[in-house]
């Protein structure tokens, strides 16, 4: 099974301006990107390789992924509208 890519500059490429700054500006910020990007790599080599995981754990990264995404989305539009 092929996932796709949910890494942060393909979920967000119309903030990629917003993104690039606030990575080099706020090393918290690049912490959780760098978080949310390792996680999704890892959730798509779990599903390509149909590596032994429970539903419930995939689940668990998936949701892990999912926060982090939003919070990741939360200090973008902030910092946008800051602008």
């Amino acid at each position: 099974m092929l996932s796709e890519h949910h890494d942060i500059a393909r979920e967000f490429p119309d903030l990629a301006e917003v993104l690039a700054t606030l990575r080099t500006r706020d090393a918290g910020f690049d912490e959780l990107v760098t978080r949310h990007d390792a996680l999704d790599n890892e959730i798509r080599e779990l599903e390509e390789q149909q590596q032994p995981i429970s539903d419930e754990e995939i689940e668990k990264l998936k949701f892990e992924r999912a926060a982090l995404k939003d919070d990741i989305f939360q200090r973008l539009a902030a910092a946008k509208a800051a602008v």
